[in-house]
């Protein structure tokens, strides 16, 4: 599992930056990345909508996607990622979606997380978690998820650039 500064690392080695839509983590993301020394280096900013109206109006997730599907969804999650790279003028964006609990949303269960990455060329990677736990431990690994996915995904594309 990939940590901030690792991933912090591969995105100043790449000449990249990101931003982070963050639902359910609440800021949690954000506070983790600018924790690491040297994080404005990569890190442009990020967007807390944590309400369903807020994805639609600050990211431009469809309306008619958030009718149909409601926030805790793949696509949703893909949407913010992309919403939220456009916002801020970021190469790659993370964003999370998901239950934290105590209660289901959407008809969805607790503990089911969306975490997507939109990168260069309109490119989306999404990752589907099934967390258990606690509501702050659904968050914690959240956190780790996405810094994971984002990690993976800039690892990835150094490894098409380079060779």
């Amino acid at each position: 599992m990939a940590d901030a500064a690792e991933m912090l690392d591969l995105l100043v080695g790449a000449g990249a930056t990101m931003a982070v839509a963050e639902s359910l983590t609440g800021g949690l993301i954000g506070a983790t990345i600018t924790s690491v020394p040297g994080a404005s280096k990569a890190f442009r900013g990020g967007v807390l909508s944590y309400a369903t109206d807020l994805k639609h109006e600050l990211l431009g997730v469809p309306a008619e996607l958030l009718r149909r599907e409601g926030a805790v969804h793949p696509e949703v999650a893909g949407a913010m990622a992309a919403g939220v790279a456009r916002l801020c003028g970021a190469t790659y964006g993370l964003a999370v979606t998901g239950v934290a609990g105590p209660e289901p949303q959407d008809g969805k269960p607790v503990g089911t997380v969306y975490v997507a990455v939109a990168g260069p060329g309109g490119r989306k990677w999404t990752r589907e978690l099934r967390l258990e736990g606690s509501r702050e431990r659904i968050r914690v690994e959240t956190v780790d998820e996405a810094v994971d996915l984002l990690s993976g995904v800039v690892k990835a594309n150094i490894g098409e650039h380079s060779g």
